[in-house]
């Protein structure tokens, strides 16, 4: 069966999630109902500036709210 690509693959994304926190990087892979991303930053709702973070995030589909693809 044929899966198709996430149209956010190996771009810089935006992940909103139903917490109210987001996590930006770049979308390395998509395994099952993961996403991973490389390069990220934490943008906590109760945060002036986002922290950043170290190696990958792997975050459960689950949790996204939605995920934005960001130019530049």
């Amino acid at each position: 069966m044929f899966k198709r690509q996430h149209p956010g693959f190996n771009k810089r994304v935006l992940v909103s999630l139903f917490s109210g926190n987001a996590v930006s990087g770049v979308l390395v892979s998509t395994p099952g109902q993961f996403l991973v991303l490389k390069g990220c930053q934490i943008h906590d709702v109760d945060a002036a500036a986002p922290s950043p973070a170290d190696g990958e995030i792997v975050i459960d589909a689950a949790n996204v709210d939605y995920v934005q693809i960001v130019a530049g």
